[in-house]
This record gives structure tokens, sequence and C-alpha cells, in this order.
């Protein structure tokens, strides 16, 4: 449902990343919705077409496959987006990943890529693209965090622990960034219901011997709303936090949980 007006973001470029993922897939169509120009990325090519596909005004979305773990993509990303629709006022960085497991069933080599794409890439690609906003002396920065980065939960620590990273950035990077007029912010959902949420619970279901269906049940019994989160109610929480709106809204970290976590 758009609950925003359709000049709302005009005039505003926002780059999105994780466009592949429920979140920042329908934060992409928001955007367009409310009049961004959007530039989207992310590794897997067919879902960006699909999105590309799926907007009302697919003049107004710039698509550009990117690894953002390697600093060759993401300088290409930042000039192939500011050479479609000019210097980016808006980065959501919606990129990441789940998993995870008990703390004595972690691997390393799980717990740096967990960490490398959920917190160190994040951080590169904010770093390239506020230069740019910090010489504008405007624009918004939200970060994806996670309830799990404000709260630990039974078998989820090197998940936790990255979106604790995310979280803490956001409120330390804001303090700096306010001083060039760039807003810096997070949202932090509980169960979305998108690929990544589903198989967070078939994960938690099989690690406790049960099935999905017994394991989805278990975890909306945990919600006062007794329900997922939509991906489009996270992106309505995003678009306020880019707009206008939310001028001075700085540093949150703003719960989506449906009553779960009061706070």
């Amino acid at each position: 449902m758009t609950i925003f007006h359709n000049q709302a973001l005009e005039n505003q470029h926002i780059l999105i990343t994780g466009a592949t993922g429920g979140i920042g897939h329908e934060t992409a169509i928001a955007a367009i919705e409310a009049g961004a120009k959007v530039t989207v990325t992310g590794r897997n090519e067919d879902k960006l077409a699909k999105l590309k596909e799926s907007v009302q005004s697919p003049n107004n979305l710039h698509v550009f496959p990117a690894d953002l773990t390697k600093e060759e993509d993401r300088q290409q990303l930042i000039s192939h987006a500011i050479e479609a629709f000019g210097p980016i006022t808006g980065l959501v960085n919606s990129a990441g990943i789940g998993g995870g497991d008990l703390v004595e069933k972690l691997s390393e080599e799980d717990m740096r890529t967990i960490m490398e794409l959920n917190y160190f890439s994040l951080v590169a690609i904010t770093q390239d693209v506020y230069r740019g906003m910090k010489e504008h002396g405007e624009g918004s920065i939200v970060n994806l965090s996670s309830l799990s980065g404000l709260r630990g939960t039974h078998g989820n620590s090197a998940y936790s622990a990255s979106k604790f990273a995310v979280t803490g950035f956001t409120q330390a990077f804001a303090h700096e960034a306010i001083e060039h007029g760039v807003r810096v912010n997070a949202v932090c959902p509980g169960y979305v219901d998108t690929e990544m949420g589903r198989e967070a619970i078939a994960s938690k279901g099989e690690r406790e011997n049960r099935t999905y269906e017994e394991q989805l049940e278990v975890a909306k019994s945990g919600i006062p709303s007794n329900r997922l989160t939509s991906p489009r109610e996270v992106a309505n929480v995003i678009l306020f936090l880019l707009s206008d709106s939310s001028f001075n809204v700085i540093g949150e970290s703003m719960k989506i949980s449906g009553g779960s976590v009061m706070r």
C-alpha cells in the first residue's frame, strides 16, 4: 500500500543495495512511486531484471549489478549511478545475508562471511557514497539492521553480532555525518515475510526438530500482532527516513517488531 505522495521524494536519487532481496525490492518500487530516481544493485542479474519489469516508471530505475565486497565494483556502481541520475542523495544499505548456528558449531569461514557481507561491505559503500553527500551538504543514509542488532537470541550469535555492528556504526556515524547535513538512521525489523525471513524460520525449526509450519506458529506466538512484517511495511519506514518528514530523526534504530520488543 502506497502511503506517500507521488512527489514525496521528487528530485531525489536513491541508491539501494541488496535490491534482489524482498526488502530492497519493495523499497525500490516504493521510492519510484514516491517520485525518486533509483539506482539498484545486487548480485543476481535475473532478479534485478524482474525488478526493472515490475516498476511503474522503468525510466526512473537504473540497474547495475555489483559485488559490494569488491572495491572496483563499488566504484563502478557509484560512477554509473551518478552518470545516470546525478548526485546520490539517499542510500539504503539493504544488502546482507542470514545464517549462523550454535556457537560451538560456527566455523571461522561462516563468521567472516557474515561479517564481510553484513557489516564491512556496508561500511565500505557508505564511505564511498558519503563523500559525495558531504560535498553537497545533504543526504540520508538508512542501514538495514534487525531486532537481532538490539538483542541476542538462541543460535543466532554470528548474525546478531553483525547486526549489532551495524547498529553501533549507525549511532556513531550519525554524530559525524549530521555535522555535514547528512542524516544516518537504521531500521530494525523482526521476522519479515521474505525468502530470507522464511529461511531463518526454517533453520530455527530444524534445530528445534519442528516443521516450518510448526516453527512459524511458534514465531508468530511470540509477536503480539501475531503475524510477520511485510516487506512493504519495512519499505514505508525506510521512505519516511529518506524523506524530509524525518528531518530531525538522527541516529535512531527504528524497531518494526509487531510489539515483540518494547523498549
